[in-house]
């Protein structure tokens, strides 16, 4: 069985990763002071800073477009490809999850699998490259999908951002009254629950933020009987300096482990705002079972 994987870009995958895996990337738009963009085809995070310094204008993002969607679909489907799993941007962020349920419905023959990542950035790119590499190994959608479901139940992660405005403005935070007018320096520390971004603490100023999400890291991960085949992720949003100091740090509290080091893409950069960080981790890919 010939199978297709399908994802948005806020999955962070390089180029070299889609085209080593055959992975189809679906841009996200984004508008900023009346200027159209795709994300990971005309913009990068930081040219998608400095437009909204130069403009003051404040961004906007929606789903892949339906037709670039079917149009791929489409095209995969007459080169022969029997079924397509689709990694979407987690539903509790975005409604791409259920325009991919709408496709499915409405064109059977692609025989699409859409799969909610519960996820974005490079947590969600891992679990498309998993998928591309269980379907060169043979392996059918369903026994795909119960395994990306095994992978998706071990990632954990922790977000700082510099402020809430962004996610205030474009709805994104789900419990954003309980932190709205923080004082001077305050950095809200986030996380994922239940596929939504959600505030659980806030800190006084990013260094004892970068310092308590340490911590609590390491507080999760020693309980985690798969500790020992973890990767870890340090992401950041136009803050370069901050970012390999996290790697440096993680390295040294994770001795031996991998950690991959990426950037928000500009569509999750539009909603986290500038110098926001993340350290994310889940099973190695290289280290779970891909294969029948």
């Amino acid at each position: 069985m010939k199978i297709a994987v399908i994802t948005d870009s806020t999955c962070g995958l390089s180029s070299a990763d889609q085209e080593k895996y055959q992975i189809q990337v679906i841009a996200t738009p984004i508008e900023i002071a009346g200027q159209s963009f795709l994300d990971g085809v005309n913009i990068t995070t930081k040219q998608f800073f400095e437009i909204q310094k130069e403009t003051g204008g404040f961004p906007h993002t929606s789903q892949p477009r339906l037709g670039d969607v079917i149009a791929t679909c489409k095209k995969l489907h007459e080169n022969g490809y029997d079924a397509i799993i689709a990694i979407a941007l987690s539903s509790g962020i975005s409604c791409w999850f259920n325009t991919l349920n709408s496709v499915k419905q409405e064109h059977p023959e692609f025989n699409l699998y859409p799969y909610d990542s519960g996820m974005t950035v490079k947590m969600q790119g891992n679990l498309a490259i998993a998928a591309a590499k269980m379907a060169a190994n043979d392996l059918a959608p369903a026994e795909i999908i119960e395994r990306l479901d095994q992978l998706r139940a071990t990632i954990d992660e922790l977000f700082i951002v510099d402020d809430l405005n962004n996610l205030q403005k474009n709805g994104r935070l789900s419990n954003a009254s309980a932190f709205i007018g923080s004082l001077l320096h305050i950095k809200p520390l986030l996380t994922f629950e239940d596929g939504k971004i959600v505030a659980f603490d806030k800190v006084r100023s990013m260094k004892r933020a970068l310092a308590k999400v340490e911590e609590l890291a390491q507080e999760r991960i020693a309980k985690l009987p798969y500790k020992d085949k973890l990767c870890f992720l340090v992401i950041h949003s136009n803050d370069l300096k901050q970012a390999e100091k996290m790697q440096h740090d993680v390295k040294q509290l994770f001795p031996g482990q991998a950690v991959e080091f990426t950037e928000f893409t500009p569509s999750i950069a539009t909603h986290l705002g500038e110098k926001s960080m993340g350290f994310a981790w889940m099973y190695d890919i290289n280290k779970f079972d891909l294969e029948r």
